[in-house]
This record gives C-alpha cells, sequence and structure tokens, in this order.
C-alpha cells in the first residue's frame, strides 16, 4: 500500500520554497501563508514550530524566527467588537511565548487564521 503524500497549503511558491529548504529533518511543514501589515512577510506552520519571516529590521535586514511550540504559552484570534455587540470575524492570531514576546501575524483570510489558530492550540495543549 503506498503512501499518500499530504499536500501543503500555500500561497506563495517561493515562500513555500524558502520554507522547505530549511526545515529539520522529519519535520512536517502544513503550511506556509503570506501575511499582512508591517514587518511580517510570512507565516509557516510545522509539526514543531511556528515560523515568521521577520522584514523590520534596520538596513532591509530579514529574520526568520522560530517559536517552538514548547515556548509558546498563549495563542488567541484577534477581532474587533461592533457597536451591536456582535464580533466581527478576524485574520489575525497572536502568539506570546514563555518570555513575554508577543507576535501577531495578520493573514490573507479568516479561514487561514482559524487554521493557523487552531492548529497552533493543538500542539499546545498536546
Amino acid at each position: 500500500m503506498a503512501v499518500q503524500e499530504r499536500q501543503v497549503a500555500f500561497d506563495r511558491e517561493d515562500q513555500l520554497k524558502q520554507i522547505q529548504s530549511g526545515l529539520m529533518q522529519g519535520e512536517e511543514l502544513f503550511c506556509v501563508y503570506d501575511a499582512t501589515g508591517t514587518g511580517t512577510g510570512f507565516v509557516a506552520l510545522t509539526d514543531h514550530r511556528v515560523i515568521l519571516q521577520n522584514k523590520s529590521f534596520v538596513g532591509n535586514k530579514i529574520a526568520m524566527v522560530s517559536l517552538p511550540y514548547s515556548r509558546i504559552v498563549e495563542v488567541g484570534l484577534l477581532s474587533n467588537k461592533s457597536w451591536m455587540g456582535n464580533f466581527f470575524s478576524t485574520s489575525e492570531v497572536y502568539v506570546r511565548t514563555s518570555g513575554g514576546d508577543l507576535h501577531q501575524m495578520a493573514f490573507r483570510g479568516v479561514d487561514k487564521a482559524k487554521y493557523a489558530h487552531d492548529l497552533i492550540l493543538h500542539y499546545l495543549t498536546k
């Protein structure tokens, strides 16, 4: 019986290839999503960590930041409260690390943000 390879969800092929070239042996990649907002270029989720491309360094430098699930202590969906008391859908997720650092990720779509949130939460509660 052949093992079927799972498809990786991604927005841009160049981002996917960049992440694939830096994975640890045996690490499973789930998605690479283009991010919006200041600083973050894209977000990747694996079975070991959250990877952020951070473009906010001086001198046009770019950092790849790895946040192992073991160092993440909180994950949340950000939303705006309407004047009617209902919550709008959101496309932003945040994670807080054990060191107190807060990382916000704005996704291109509510479904992508929800998937990222739920996957991170799965590994935090595992």
